[in-house]
């Protein structure tokens, strides 16, 4: 996974670019096929605002988030992404497989 940390109007020290990087890394271990992130941190007067695109293989998701904190604002962005990460995955998984699994084994029970 490769992500790209940006700043606008703001000096992106290795603190928030380690911080940034922790929290994506923990959004890895819920769905493997991340490819890419793009993080922008922005200020505006007294708003921090973190907003992330992130592209898996298949889905394209976005997710902003404001704070008065920077550091809580990374938090919240990674919840929503982690929300929509998960929702992303469901979706992915083919959850009738087993049923048909299932149905061929009891009608095969039937047959005697």
């Amino acid at each position: 996974m490769q992500i790209d940390v940006t700043g606008h109007h703001i000096d992106l020290t290795d603190a928030l670019r380690d911080y940034v990087q922790a929290k994506m890394d923990k959004l890895e271990r819920h769905f493997d096929n991340v490819v890419d992130v793009h993080v922008i941190l922005t200020v505006e007067k007294l708003v921090q605002k973190a907003e992330a695109t992130m592209k898996l293989s298949g889905a394209k998701l976005y997710a902003d988030a404001s704070a008065q904190d920077m550091y809580a604002a990374i938090d919240g962005l990674v919840e929503k992404l982690d929300r929509q990460v998960k929702k992303h995955k469901e979706k992915v998984t083919d959850h009738r497989r087993n049923e048909g699994a299932q149905a061929k084994a009891a009608g095969e029970g039937d047959e005697d």
